[in-house]
C-alpha cells in the first residue's frame, strides 16, 4: 500500500511538473510573438493561456498590451482592469492601463473621496483577496508560534516580550481578518464591468419615453447595479446613474 501511494505521489508531481513546463512553454511563444510585432498571434496565443484554466497578472497585463498595440480599446481596458485585481499597486499595470484609458472617447471624472475613504480603500487594496488569505494564515502560524513561546519560557523578561508579540499578533489579525471580510463582501455585491458597445445611450428610467441623459462609448469602466429585461442600470465613476438598452457590457468578475 506504501509502495502504491508513493507511486501514486511521484506520477501527481510528475504531472504538475509537465503542466508547468507547458505554461511556461506557451507563456515564452506568447511572448516572443509579442516582442516580433505580432499581436494579434500573441493574443490567440495569450488566449489559449486563459482557456487553459491559468490566470495571472503578468497574464493579463501582457494581453492587454497586445490588445492596446492592435487598437482594441475595450478589449485593453478591459485585460488592464483584470491585471489589477491581482496586482493593485503595481506601477507599470496602473501606467498602461491610463495610457489606454486614454484611447477611450468618455473622459469620465472620478467623484471626490473624503480623506477617510482613501485611506481604507488604500488599506483595503494593500493585497488582493488571495493575499489577505495568505497574510492571515501566516499570522495564525505566527501567533500559535509566540504563544507557545510565552507558555513555555520561565524567563520574566523573555517571557512579558513574547506576550507583547502575542498580543500584537491578535491585534493585527483581528485586524487582517476584518479588512478581508470587508474586501470580500464588496467584492460579492458590488460588480464592475467595462462597455463594449460602440456608442449607447443612457436614459433615467427602463423605457425610451424616458429623459435622455448622456451617451457612453466603448472602454467605459461601468458598476452594474440591476437589470430588467434588455435594461441595465449603471453607475459611472463620476457617480452618474442611468440605465442602457441592449448593452455589450462584460463583467470584471468573468474569468476570461
Amino acid at each position: 500500500m506504501r509502495k502504491i501511494l508513493m507511486l501514486l505521489s511521484v506520477l501527481f508531481l510528475c504531472c504538475l511538473m509537465a503542466y508547468g513546463q507547458e505554461k511556461d512553454t506557451a507563456f515564452e511563444n506568447a511572448n516572443s510573438a509579442y516582442n516580433a510585432g505580432q499581436f494579434e498571434k500573441a493574443v490567440i496565443l495569450y488566449k489559449e493561456i486563459l482557456e487553459g484554466g491559468y490566470h495571472s497578472a503578468e497574464l493579463y497585463f501582457n494581453l492587454a498590451n497586445s490588445f492596446y498595440r492592435l487598437n482594441q480599446v475595450g478589449e485593453s481596458i478591459f485585460y488592464f482592469e483584470k491585471a489589477k485585481q491581482l496586482r493593485p499597486n503595481d506601477e507599470d499595470i496602473n501606467l498602461n492601463s491610463t495610457f489606454a484609458q486614454n484611447m477611450a472617447i468618455d473622459a469620465v471624472e472620478v467623484l471626490p473621496k473624503s480623506q477617510v475613504t482613501q485611506l481604507q480603500e488604500s488599506t483595503i487594496e494593500l493585497l488582493p483577496q488571495d493575499g489577505w488569505a495568505y497574510f492571515i494564515i501566516l499570522l495564525t502560524w505566527l501567533l500559535v508560534l509566540f504563544w507557545g513561546l510565552y507558555l513555555w519560557n520561565k524567563v520574566p523578561l523573555i517571557k512579558r516580550t513574547f506576550f507583547l508579540i502575542t498580543l500584537f499578533l491578535g491585534m493585527l489579525l483581528i485586524g487582517s481578518l476584518s479588512i478581508a471580510v470587508i474586501k470580500f463582501a464588496d467584492n460579492a455585491e458590488t460588480t464592475y464591468g467595462i462597455l463594449f458597445n460602440e456608442k449607447i445611450e443612457v436614459w433615467t428610467e427602463p423605457n425610451s419615453r424616458a429623459e435622455f441623459l448622456f451617451s457612453l462609448h466603448e472602454g467605459t469602466k461601468v458598476q452594474m447595479l440591476d437589470q430588467l429585461q434588455e435594461w441595465q442600470k449603471i453607475r459611472i465613476a463620476n457617480g452618474s446613474e442611468g440605465w442602457i438598452k441592449n448593452s455589450k457590457v462584460r463583467s470584471l468578475k468573468d474569468f476570461k
